[in-house]
């Protein structure tokens, strides 16, 4: 190689091309000051991993200018440095010229196409060290010839084993480069992989090993050593798809062209699951490595180590993957009727499981209420008349711990019996996930499905801001990770707002993401709780109770000490009797207006919260319909019955719009 021409196209091929984007745009220009052309600097190009294809490279090539700063010695000087030596006769001071008519013609550039390069190459002895290293054969390889100029990334492939890929159409689309031991060891030490695919060509096809059938079974392996040890354990062809990422479309294409075919993958160790997905898509089969094996190991190791008859063993064993889990079940109304029962905790009012609020106003009486609830669900008593299932519960006294004792022991004197409800005065915040964590170990130790009531929510939360979407969110996230964790029901004792009518305080997310909601309202000395929510049951309906005072005895100054209990207030059902639709009009109008309230709006003016609303004039209308007297006294009749059943107290009126009072 005489001249300065080849002189500078030797220099640029043993520069590695997957530099960085400036330092390769600057090689650029040597090479044109150096007189190479478009040709020289694309096929350079064209080995680089970051390769962005031929229309990059003109474009790059055409924005170089003659006299640009860099000149060919930028070029000589950056190939010595990975290690290039020259000619001794290489001139390196100035523009490249011409070689002098005594000198040999240049050689005739190489062909770096697929075709061009398979063409040039030699048949692969059975002694290639990579051969030998993985047991394999050489049919169908080839391999570089020693004076071969073709370099990869740096590297010349001279001696590289050479493994055709084919396309569809049994056309040559690319090759992969196989190092021998020897070289492999070398280029690992610069990074450089052992497997090495041609520039510029994608790795779009295939390469059989063995004898492909119409039917038959066939393996699919990652590499060519895998494939190596599947055909010479069974006889049976194996496709080599140069990656792991390609044997999803390889595996799709062999379905297209051969639906009676026994497609088998076999993944190296670490892909099982991708392999199963894969045999999933095209109805094959997996085969995988026996345990104890480290990630990529594969079939080739296996045979190396313990023999081919282990591979046909494994490949033997081949099976279906099952089917995946489907995370949504879908059912059928049958499916429904077998479902079991909804279960209760207070029958009506509290789920078994889910999340759950009494709430009130200050000194409405809402965590005495709570502590009764609580105390009627962990010793099985009747809740104001509602039946209770037994569940162990976990109270949580995160305000007014000072009086919990005095209404706990004023509970048992009452009662004459030992509260059965297990109490927590600890510091806790649903904010901080290892509070949930603990609390959650300690209420599943007790047993399933504990009932959990954190009064109140505003200590369970100190640093939340209730009224921003975001920390209510954070706030029910955690609610409902204690649920999960506990499976049972979680109360949170809760304040109504500034305006009581209003109903729960904070984000109106909180009353969304309940399962059961309770009331409790306050209107001098009579008390009330109403069942406001239950996605389960059916709200409304008013329980009226009073706090019953009982004496505890003196403190240490001799003071009277008190606390109180819940009891029933049965003058309520008194005042329900005396209210009840007098007359055949009044009654009518009540059973005909009744069911209408299902369906009704809540939020409406003067009406209390979340009690659903029907237009006062539409009820007239509908109650006049179902009166029989004269057709033009019906109307009149209709207003006189809803009137009265507002003055009885029955029906709620305000702004044209009806609700129950009862």
């Amino acid at each position: 190689m005489d001249s300065e021409i080849d002189r500078a196209r030797e220099a640029l091929m043993f520069i590695p091309a997957d530099c960085g984007r400036a330092e390769w745009v600057k090689i650029g220009m040597a090479a044109k000051a150096a007189g190479l052309d478009f040709e020289d600097f694309h096929n350079w190009s064209a080995t680089a991993v970051n390769y962005k294809g031929e229309r990059d490279v003109a474009a790059v090539w055409k924005s170089i200018k003659p006299n640009g700063g860099v000149t060919e010695r930028t070029l000589h000087k950056t190939a010595a440095a990975h290690g290039h030596r020259p000619s001794r006769n290489a001139r390196m001071n100035g523009t490249a010229r011409e070689p002098r008519r005594t000198e040999k013609p240049a050689e005739p550039r190489k062909d770096s196409s697929a075709r061009g390069v398979w063409d040039r190459c030699v048949g692969a002895p059975d002694d290639h060290g990579y051969i030998l290293a993985k047991a394999g054969t050489p049919n169908g390889l080839r391999v570089v010839p020693a004076n071969d100029p073709l370099m990869i990334r740096g590297v010349r492939m001279a001696g590289w084993l050479v493994v055709p890929v084919t396309n569809n159409a049994g056309v040559l689309a690319s090759l992969q480069f196989i190092a021998p031991p020897d070289v492999a060891k070398a280029v690992a030490a610069r990074d450089i992989p052992s497997k090495l695919n041609l520039p510029g060509a994608p790795m779009a096809g295939t390469f059989t090993v063995g004898a492909l059938k119409a039917g038959a079974t066939v393996y699919l392996a990652e590499g060519i050593g895998t494939a190596w040890a599947c055909w010479k354990a069974t006889g049976r062809a194996a496709v080599v798809c140069f990656g792991w990422g390609m044997v999803k479309a390889r595996a799709a294409e062999l379905r297209a062209r051969d639906s009676a075919a026994t497609l088998v993958i076999v993944p190296d160790v670490g892909k099982e699951a991708d392999a199963e997905a894969i045999a999933r898509d095209v109805g094959g089969t997996v085969a995988t490595m026996p345990d104890g094996w480290p990630k990529n190991a594969d079939l080739c190791d296996l045979g190396l180590r313990d023999g081919f008859d282990a591979v046909e063993d494994i490949l033997s064993r081949a099976q279906a993957p099952a089917a995946p889990k489907l995370r949504y079940r879908l059912l059928k109304s049958a499916d429904l009727r077998n479902l079991p029962p909804l279960t209760w905790r207070i029958h009506g009012v509290l789920p078994a499981e889910g999340l759950a609020s009494i709430y009130g106003p200050s000194a409405s009486g809402k965590s005495f209420l709570a502590l009764d609830a609580a105390a009627a669900i962990a010793s099985r008593r009747d809740w104001h008349g509602l039946r209770v299932t037994q569940a162990p519960v976990v109270y949580c006294a995160l305000e007014g711990e000072a009086g919990l004792r005095r209404r706990v022991e004023a509970w048992e004197m009452h009662h004459n019996e030992q509260l059965s409800v297990n109490l927590v005065i600890q510091p806790f915040k649903l904010t901080e996930p290892q509070d949930v964590q603990d609390l959650s170990v300690a209420v599943v130790s007790i047993g399933k499905g504990t009932v959990v009531i954190l009064d109140t929510l505003n200590r369970a939360a100190p640093t939340a801001d209730e009224n921003s979407s975001k920390d209510m969110g954070t706030i029910l996230e955690a609610a409902k990770a204690l649920q999960a964790m506990t499976g049972g029901l979680v109360v949170l004792v809760h304040h109504t707002g500034k305006d009581a009518a209003k109903g729960l305080r904070g984000h109106s997310s909180l009353f969304a993401a309940l399962d059961a909601a309770v009331e409790v309202t306050r209107n001098g000395d009579r008390r009330e709780w109403t069942l406001t929510k239950s996605k389960d049951g059916e709200d409304g309906g008013r329980h009226a109770f009073n706090l019953h005072v009982v004496s505890l005895g003196m403190d240490a100054d001799s003071l009277p000490v008190s606390s109180c209990v819940v009891v029933p207030d049965g003058s309520a059902a008194e005042i329900k009797r005396v209210n009840l639709p007098q007359g055949g009009n009044q009654k009518l109008a009540w059973e005909a207006i009744k069911p209408l309230f299902k369906d009704g709006t809540i939020g409406k003016p003067g009406a209390p919260p979340y009690r659903r609303c029907i237009e006062l004039e539409a009820a007239i209308t509908y109650v006049a319909s179902r009166l029989i007297c004269a057709k033009d006294r019906r109307t009149e009749r209709a207003r006189e019955a809803i009137t009265g059943l507002a003055s009885r107290g029955v029906l709620g009126c305000n702004d044209g719009w009806l609700w129950t009072m009862t």
